[in-house]
């Protein structure tokens, strides 16, 4: 399985993508400052530096998944508990912008969230746990997992998964 192309696309799009959130972002927030509007009595101007901020952190947290995924595309390795987390998070962020993006924006939108879910996901599943001490995650072979000895069967590499074929009528 192509495990680091996989890493660097994702890690390409979420830049793209936390480059285009940011401008976003700054789009709208030109638009509520242009219009003068306001919501619940706040200031137009306090509702603008708010947008830019979210913008800029809503971006921010994108490059750092961007930034896991690079880690994971150079060293071949899985990341570690935290990390794992952060991109977990960011494939159900995707999960839920898709489908709020149906609606609001179109099926297009929604392809893309999609896609980015979707490289997420294979990233973090091609890398499995092989990374930590005894995982036996997506890339564990047979031998990884153990000998079979503990459930009474040929201890070895083989263990309980081989044996003679079954006959049948």
């Amino acid at each position: 399985m192509p495990r680091r192309p996989v890493a660097a696309v994702g890690a390409a799009v979420l830049i793209l993508e936390a480059l285009g959130i940011v401008l976003v972002h700054v789009f709208l927030s030109m638009v509520v400052d242009d219009q003068q509007m306001s919501l619940a009595g706040l200031a137009p101007r306090s509702m603008s530096v708010a947008t830019v901020i979210g913008g800029i952190l809503f971006g921010g947290y994108l490059l750092v998944c961007a930034g896991v995924l690079v880690h994971m595309a150079l060293r071949d390795r899985a990341p570690r508990d935290f990390l794992r987390i952060l991109l977990i998070s960011a494939a159900v962020v995707h999960g839920l912008l898709g489908a709020f993006s149906i609606g609001l924006v179109g099926w297009a939108a929604f392809l893309f969230m999609m896609l980015v879910l979707g490289l997420i996901v294979w990233s973090l599943v091609a890398y499995g746990e092989r990374g930590r001490e005894g995982g036996t995650g997506a890339g564990a072979t047979v031998a990884d997992a153990g000998d079979g000895a503990a459930d009474g069967d040929a201890p070895g590499p083989a263990g309980p998964l081989t044996g003679p074929a079954p006959t049948g009528p």
